[in-house]
């Protein structure tokens, strides 16, 4: 078996970590000063050797030498606990590390007692070597989010979090899980299972299907949280991953950074987004044509486009306000207005959830038509209700109170593809087979100007042809790469980085085949490849060229 990646190890860490509530660099660096055992697997442990109930085939992989070091780390903290270290003997809070005095401990290793029925033997290794380690994955992590070099605040900062959430709980499942997840660490158990099982013992399958029913003991445990805390690393796991958990964060340092420069639990508005997403996909088959139907998305019109007056809105829509004063006693006229105006709205509507950036102007646009299409009083009111429609667990598919599909929009398409207006999902050229979603990796490369667009647009000509001309699709793998570092230089074409280049497989051709039915009469470049036997390139450069490397 291949050696793994640093990467590949460190997703190993940090799974195990956040299980058991302890810091993920201590696991790299034990696997770096100890470089032992050989495994099964062929790779080399972390030092772990089998103990007590733990047997040699429980820890002959790296996973479950991952997974066993983890457990040690947490039993040795709780046996050092029962010794008599407080707080500041295990942990360094400025540094946001293990203190020294720890380090020296595991470094001597550990054997557990008997009764220690999940931990193994952690075999002794070099102090200084450890703590090499240690510190390099530390910082590494620090870098990353570029924290400061001391964090003499974060412990407050996250008592301080804390201390709010029993009053911001609204019940939206990433907060129940926040919530949750802290009670597992804090309670070193190794389950979502176990923490239910702690709260409501007697209701452990009910509270298993309706999570609602864990609220009143998670709130119950939290607020008894910053009178018991000791600042031991395990507590202080426990609140980093309610932050991390509770803010939908993608890291346990962004959680950190997230705290230093704000300590409230109070959730942004754009969690309500999917709510109102969902409202507006629900509006074309909802309308009716009534009054104050119409009334809540002209006044959501006019917030969107940032319009002053009604006025101002129907002249936008294209309705001159002057014929709807005439038309007060003509019937059919004002009728034929109306009728008009549904018609713009509905389109402006159905272009909503393509076009929303969610901005603040755009959001409250949306909310304040939530409301007036609800007859809400308040938009205190407004925020409640879509809150608890934000709650996603609780709308079950194929009910009226189920989210709707995301609906299908796409804008007219325009006579010239310029960097500015291209549309990510149509066909480059018109009828044809080849997307920009394609030619633009997903829309992580968009052209930067006007030559890339034709040039993208000129071999998108070609290999239409080309494509047609084989008979079955074209799947690409690679057609503008902007050159952005050394390494994307080496992978990328000369021409990938111009635009009038790409490399594709055909579905079911080897590259050979493709190459010999084109060869005859493309007139740009036209390449294969011996260690990728089914890629082929082409592009569009004025004279014929051929290889294979």
């Amino acid at each position: 078996m291949a050696i793994l990646s640093l990467d590949q190890r460190n997703s190993y860490y940090l799974l195990e970590a956040e299980r058991t509530g302890i810091h993920k660099p201590i696991l790299a660096a034990l696997y770096q000063a100890h470089s032992s055992p050989s495994l099964a697997d062929g790779q080399t442990g972390l030092g772990i050797s089998p103990a007590n109930q733990v047997s040699l085939a429980q820890v002959n992989t790296f996973p479950e030498q991952v997974q066993y070091a983890a457990n040690t780390i947490r039993s040795l903290t709780d046996s050092l606990v029962a010794q008599g270290w407080i707080g500041i003997d295990l942990w360094n809070a400025k540094q946001d590390c293990y203190s020294d005095k720890f380090l020296q401990s595991v470094a001597q290793g550990y054997a557990p007692l008997a009764s220690q029925s999940t931990t193994a033997r952690l075999e002794a290794c070099n102090v200084d070597k450890l703590k090499q380690a240690y510190l390099a994955d530390w910082e590494t992590d620090f870098k990353t989010q570029k924290l400061p070099p001391e964090l003499v605040d974060l412990e407050q900062a996250l008592l301080n979090f804390v201390e709010q959430i029993p009053d911001y709980y609204v019940g939206l499942p990433n907060q129940r899980q926040a919530m949750l997840e802290a009670v597992r660490i804090w309670k070193r158990l190794d389950s979502r299972e176990e923490a239910i099982a702690f709260l409501l013992p007697d209701q452990v399958a009910a509270a298993t299907s309706n999570d609602s029913l864990l609220d009143i003991p998670l709130r119950q445990f939290i607020q008894g949280i910053a009178a018991h805390y000791k600042g031991y690393p395990q507590q202080r796991e426990a609140l980093l991953r309610l932050t991390h958990l509770w803010r939908q964060l993608r890291t346990r340092e962004e959680a950190i950074a997230s705290l230093l420069t704000d300590t409230s639990p109070e959730a942004t508005l754009s969690i309500i987004d999917p709510a109102l997403i969902a409202f507006v996909e629900q509006l074309p088959d909802a309308y009716q044509g009534r009054g104050s139907q119409r009334n809540a998305l002209v006044e959501g019109f006019r917030l969107w486009h940032k319009l002053d007056s009604r006025a101002a809105v129907l002249l936008a829509l294209g309705i001159n306000p002057e014929l709807i004063e005439r038309s007060t006693i003509d019937k059919t006229a004002l009728v034929n207005l109306a009728t008009q105006l549904d018609r713009e709205l509905l389109r402006f509507v159905r272009r909503l959830p393509g076009e929303y950036q969610e901005s603040d102007h755009q959001r409250e646009a949306l909310i304040r038509s939530f409301q007036l299409w609800r007859n809400l009083a308040t938009r205190n009111q407004t925020l409640q209700l879509l809150i608890e429609q934000t709650n996603l667990e609780q709308m079950v598919s194929n009910t009226k109170q189920a989210f709707p599909k995301p609906r299908l929009w796409m804008p007219k398409r325009p006579n010239n593809w310029t960097p500015e207006n291209i549309q990510i999902f149509a066909s480059i050229i018109e009828d044809g087979n080849f997307s920009w979603v394609e030619a633009t990796n997903g829309g992580k490369w968009m052209p930067p100007d006007q030559a890339t667009v034709d040039a993208i647009v000129r071999i998108a000509k070609l290999a239409q042809r080309a494509r047609d001309r084989i008979g079955r699709p074209f799947i690409i793998t690679s057609w503008y790469r902007p050159s952005l570092s050394p390494a994307i230089e080496e992978e990328t074409s000369s021409r990938e980085r111009v635009g009038d280049a790409l490399s594709f497989v055909c579905e079911g051709l080897s590259a050979n085949q493709v190459y010999w039915a084109l060869d005859p009469w493309w007139l740009g470049g036209l390449g294969r490849s011996l260690k990728f036997p089914y890629l082929c390139h082409i592009d569009a450069r004025s004279y014929r060229a051929r290889w294979l490397n």
